[in-house]
């Protein structure tokens, strides 16, 4: 990529939102399009009855597209008209920032993660597998639907829901075994196990799976209110009046800036030796004499990576920042771990010195999309 070239418009990420029945992923969903960061979310589920759309009809029938007013949109659909739709909803008309796609009645979560990684679709991204897990009907479960175990252990994150109906040894208990499920075995897997986190009627922070929207030319300032802002400010006051638990407690968040370049080689025996719990990293990696035109941008969402290059802007300071997400994770030692990946020092410009820096940047290469991906 040289500096010449257009930006390219951000990838929309695809969330995989899986769950048995009765484990509360609907009532997750639901609770992300109500509190949604100001993000136009685009829905693929098997049927409308899962959505609560108030004030209209839905026709349940496959292939139907419904507005779910303030930009979002819900398609129901079928696994073999999954890569169609995903072509519907990524056009620009559709203006979406984020898909969630509610695994039920669709296909196995694995198999559509594996239909998101094959995708040759060049406007999305894979952004996670999510298994919500009922922990009042965990034990039960397990026994019904042995096939959890599966789901488990390739989900990024899971979410440990209805944990008010248990005790907190029980809740512990239940919280080690969903771990210990979900860790990679012999250690072959790039990253670690999934995050869990806990959580009661589906209420996580949306900024946990995606970030908020940011609107060119204050669009969102100067739209029409909304029933939603009257909503979201009423249970604010109500939150803040009521002391309730704030969602974002339930995950960590560590936040990484250097002015000296990352060394390309350190940095992804970091990346490739992640911790259990770290769910996300996000943010942009500047490689120094590796590619001093481009800044890396850097989206990891469990075992998932990618890098995308960036030309440098005029002028801009030549920073790597990160932001790290997870749960249970140790922010001191991710912070001392990505400090030893600097490089030791920041070397002058040399041509021999710039070809060295170059071939340790292959392990960084292997994780950018080709522009024949894009086809």
């Amino acid at each position: 990529m040289n500096p010449s070239s257009p930006p390219r418009k951000q990838q929309i990420p695809v969330i995989v939102l899986a769950g048995f029945l009765g484990s509360g992923k609907t009532t997750l969903l639901n609770h992300l399009l109500r509190n949604r960061a100001g993000n136009r979310i685009g829905v693929i589920v098997n049927d409308f009855g899962s959505i609560e759309i108030d004030a209209m009809t839905v026709s349940g029938q496959v292939g139907s597209t419904v507005s779910l007013g303030n930009g979002c949109l819900c398609c129901a659909v079928d696994a073999s008209e999954l890569d169609a739709f995903l072509e519907t909803l990524t056009r620009p008309a559709a203006r979406l920032d984020v898909i969630v796609v509610e695994a039920s009645g669709l296909a196995e979560p694995q198999e559509l993660v594996r239909m998101l990684l094959a995708s040759d679709n060049p406007h999305i991204v894979y952004g996670g597998l999510v298994e919500v897990v009922d922990a009042a009907e965990f034990d039960a479960t397990r026994e019904r639907h042995p096939e959890i175990e599966r789901h488990l252990a390739v989900a990024d994150l899971v979410v440990l829901n209805k944990t008010d109906r248990v005790g907190s040894e029980e809740q512990a208990r239940i919280r080690d075994v969903v771990a210990a499920t979900g860790a990679p075995a012999g250690g072959g897997a790039k990253g670690g196990g999934a995050a869990v986190i806990c959580a009661t009627y589906g209420r996580i922070d949306p900024e946990l799976l995606f970030d908020p929207a940011l609107r060119p030319d204050g669009e969102e300032k100067a739209r029409q209110l909304t029933f939603e802002d009257l909503l979201l400010a009423e249970r604010a006051g109500e939150e803040a009046a009521g002391h309730e638990h704030h969602l974002h407690a339930a995950y960590e968040s560590v936040s990484f800036t250097s002015d000296v370049p990352m060394n390309p080689r350190r940095l992804m025996e970091f990346l490739d030796s992640r911790p259990d719990g770290l769910y996300r990293i996000k943010g942009f990696v500047d490689f120094g004499g590796g590619d001093r035109g481009n800044k890396y941008v850097l989206h990891a969402v469990g075992r998932f990576l990618r890098f995308a290059p960036q030309p440098w802007a005029r002028d801009e300071p030549r920073l790597t920042q990160l932001v790290l997400i997870g749960s249970g994770i140790d922010p001191d030692r991710l912070h001392k771990e990505l400090a030893g990946c600097r490089e030791s020092a920041a070397p002058a410009p040399d041509t021999a010195q710039d070809a060295a820096h170059e071939r340790s940047m292959w392990g960084v290469l292997r994780y950018v999309q080709r522009p024949g991906d894009d086809a």
